[in-house]
């Protein structure tokens, strides 16, 4: 019983696969003429369907407004009792549907005419009614549902869901949407904190920075790493500007390489070249930075090179970064 299960499960998996295999093949420049259309759309992206064509149609709203494209959903039924009052002159309509002789959705173009609106429909059926009443048509057909009477949208779905998706990635990449863009729209969650949270939110900044001049003695800079207690300190010239960095590590190295330590200065033992960042740059970014280096601190600082803070790679990870 369990094997035919799985045998079940996998039997859609395919069918579906094979479906989007097809679909990737079929795609021409009507996906090209539709991106244009919503590209240079001076309104809203208005996304309409029934039944499950009407859920794809809601996930493709989520996907577009996600990827900076604005767009909302409207019922096919419901746009003839008052909804069809947030369609604007400018708009763009999609339409999903199957079979594409939808009357609810037929009767709908049939109405918007007024409007002088474009419209997109994505259909099963290339050669149906909408095929008339749309300015382009992206055919999303496929030979076989999953379900086993060939009744119940499966593959369909799948096809139209997937063809949503590539609207909203080919769009995101037209307008050379940011990331940055892309946090704006998503601050909250694990995801938020990952494209939102900047090096500004997370450093320590102010007397907090741990500094030395070049001149300092060994007993000093041991001092001021383990009272600032970030395993690290900054070395400074007479006017601030940052020279180098000693860590914990620079602190064992010395130790282990001079019987005597009481002479030695900053000058001596700093890194020259310490890894830095903007203030502005994300919290992420630094992330990578510290992975890539095999570090847990940056420092942070400003146009004439003076230390505005540390970054440490506790705070990141305690942020939920890592």
């Amino acid at each position: 019983m369990k094997n035919k299960v799985i045998s079940d499960a996998r039997r859609v998996i395919q069918l579906e696969r094979k479906a989007l295999s097809s679909l990737e093949k079929r795609l021409d420049g009507n996906f090209s003429e539709a991106i244009d259309i919503i590209y240079k759309c001076k309104g809203r992206i208005i996304v309409t369907g029934l039944g499950k064509s009407g859920i794809i149609a809601q996930k493709i709203v989520a996907t577009l407004n996600s990827t900076g494209t604005p767009a909302i959903f409207m019922h096919s039924a419901d746009s003839f009792h008052g909804d069809m009052g947030m369609i604007r002159k400018g708009d763009v309509v999609i339409c999903i549907s199957k079979s594409g002789d939808t009357d609810e959705l037929i009767q709908l173009l049939l109405a918007i005419n007024q409007f002088d609106v474009k419209v997109i429909s994505i259909v099963g059926d290339v050669d149906s009614k909408l095929k008339n009443l749309s300015d382009v048509i992206i055919d999303a057909s496929v030979d076989q549902e999953a379900c086993p009477f060939n009744l119940a949208p499966t593959t369909s779905t799948t096809a139209a869901l997937v063809i949503g998706d590539a609207l909203a990635i080919a769009l995101l990449k037209k307008k050379d949407f940011t990331k940055e863009e892309f946090a704006m729209l998503h601050p909250g969650g694990v995801l938020g904190k990952k494209l939102f949270l900047r090096v500004n939110d997370l450093m320590i900044g102010r007397e907090g920075v741990p500094k030395v001049k070049e001149n300092a003695l060994f007993r000093d800079i041991v001092f001021e790493i383990s009272s600032k207690r970030l395993g690290c300190t900054c070395v400074v010239e007479r006017r601030g500007k940052l020279k180098g960095i000693i860590t914990d590590g620079d602190i064992r190295r010395t130790l282990q390489k001079y019987e005597n330590v009481s002479d030695i200065k900053a000058g001596d033992i700093m890194n020259k070249n310490p890894k830095t960042i903007n203030e502005n740059m994300l919290g992420e970014t630094a992330l990578e930075l510290m992975e890539k280096y095999a570090i847990t601190q940056l420092i942070i600082i400003d146009k004439k090179k003076v230390p505005k803070g540390v970054v440490h790679m506790h705070d990141l990870v305690k942020a939920g970064l890592g």
